[in-house]
């Protein structure tokens, strides 16, 4: 939960937050004990709720509806540690499960990724790829609850996190005591005002952090080793991701239909060793980090 200060741009520095781990997590520092970009204009070197808390309940949801993209947060690509990020062309079709974290006090009122000043009172987020802005239904994968949130800002970008929320948005789901939380993400057509099911325009998608459970272990089928790189409600989209990822990294892919998400899975590979190394390939090629699962 704790957050750079910015993410720089090509050449252009933005007030964007980025993001660390949770509060209950001390495997990284703080992000301005990193001497990142930007990182003394906080008062605060660590990042908390409301030092006085209000009462959200009366806060609305708010109405997705079309609008012009950010003039600053939607670059092609942008840089953050020395690694590179692609931004969506649109966010058509998109859906995304995995952890959710969130962030308050310390970023509250400081400018966002897309000039914006950050309310932590608000229901925001801050996503690594998605056009700013986009809104989204966020669904807890453990209680049930959903909430529409507006995603202006950048990150998570400092661990497997999908989705940074603000502190109104995490209070509303349910995940503000533990720091973070499963959830599902869902794009929102703003014309009917529900996710959306379209073709995603690219072969760059998110990478799903939640896999799906395996019928039994590997060694048990005889199966194999995998990575799971994104998911998709139309297959369309999942064969995108899978051509990029022949086509720029020369792995092995394929498509399975599980539920109602078409899942793209790398491999089999025959230790982990091996999966892990295709792992940060990946990674280091500008998509988000797949997750292991095994079949």
């Amino acid at each position: 939960m704790k957050r750079l200060a910015t993410v720089t741009l090509a050449s252009v520095f933005l007030g964007a937050c980025v993001t660390a781990p949770a509060p209950d997590s001390d495997k990284e520092s703080p992000a301005v004990n990193q001497g990142a970009p930007g990182s003394d204009r906080y008062s605060l070197q660590q990042d908390t709720a409301p030092h006085a808390p209000r009462d959200i309940s009366g806060v609305q949801e708010p109405v997705p509806k079309h609008e012009p993209l950010s003039r600053y947060g939607n670059p092609e690509t942008y840089s953050v540690w020395g690694k590179t990020y692609r931004v969506l062309p649109s966010a058509d079709g998109y859906v995304e499960e995995g952890k959710a974290s969130w962030y308050g006090q310390k970023f509250h009122g400081h400018r966002t990724s897309s000039g914006e000043a950050f309310d932590m009172y608000q229901f925001t987020a801050a996503h690594r790829s998605l056009p700013l802005p986009t809104y989204v239904r966020v669904t807890n994968l453990d209680n049930g609850k959903s909430l529409v949130v507006r995603v202006n800002d950048r990150g998570p970008f400092h661990s497997e996190r999908i989705i940074d929320l603000s502190w109104a948005a995490a209070v509303r789901l349910g995940i503000d005591q533990a720091g973070t939380g499963r959830v599902r993400v869902e794009a929102i057509n703003p014309a009917s005002s529900s996710p959306q099911g379209n073709t995603v325009p690219t072969a760059v998608r998110a990478a799903v952090d939640s896999p799906p459970p395996a019928p039994a272990t590997a060694a048990a089928t005889g199966g194999g080793l995998y990575l799971q790189a994104g998911a998709f409600q139309d297959r369309s989209s999942a064969e995108r991701l899978q051509q990029a990822l022949q086509v720029q990294l020369g792995l092995a892919t394929e498509i399975r239909q599980q539920a109602s998400l078409y899942r793209v899975w790398i491999g089999p590979y025959g230790d982990d060793s091996q999966r892990q190394q295709a792992r940060q390939q990946v990674a280091d090629a500008g998509f988000d980090r797949p997750m292991p699962v095994s079949y």
